[in-house]
């Protein structure tokens, strides 16, 4: 990137931490939808299998809303490093480039607690199967994502996150 006055700006990052992904760690995630929808439907409702997969696009919107909304607010150039995406683990809206964790942190804490509390309400308009539906997959979706923050726990709060599809990178400047 080239400043005004012809001076190339050079970004220095230094990795921190790598978290690689283990395949079975995925295996693992990957299997909870299925656990969650045979005892669904055991326990909860015959329907629940139908809940689960109305529930799954709604709740994918929900948090795109809130974590766009959240970019927003916090201002134009963070909006532009995060977009949509439909590649495991990394299912919804996350980061695309650098993030700064501070940023990152935020809009998972806005997700997390908004999600919940709309999950809550649907409870109160909806069919409880479908609820539970919705929580079931907003805390699927987070999942990964506080994993990451969990393994993140003891390193410093002022550093970069770079999601790929096998692990996740930490960095200094």
């Amino acid at each position: 990137m080239a400043d005004p006055h012809g001076q190339a700006t050079f970004y220095h990052y230094r990795l921190i931490k790598k978290i690689q992904i283990s395949k079975s760690l995925l295996i693992l995630y990957l299997s909870l939808p299925w656990l969650a929808a045979a005892a669904g439907t055991f326990w909860v409702s015959p329907y629940f299998l139908l809940y689960l997969l109305i529930a799954f696009p709604l709740m994918l919107w929900i948090q795109y809303v809130v974590g766009h909304t959240v970019l927003i607010l916090l201002g134009t150039s963070y909006r532009k490093r995060w977009r949509f995406r439909l590649r495991l683990p990394w299912l919804g809206y996350i980061p695309d480039q650098h993030v700064s964790r501070r940023v990152f942190n935020l809009v998972q804490f806005y997700t997390c607690w908004v999600g919940i509390v709309l999950s809550a309400i649907m409870a109160f308009w909806s069919p409880l199967p479908f609820a539970i539906a919705l929580l079931f997959w907003h805390l699927w979706f987070l999942l990964p994502r506080g994993y990451t923050m969990l393994r993140l726990s003891g390193q410093r709060k002022d550093g970069m996150l770079k999601m790929n599809e096998q692990d996740i990178s930490y960095y200094l400047q």
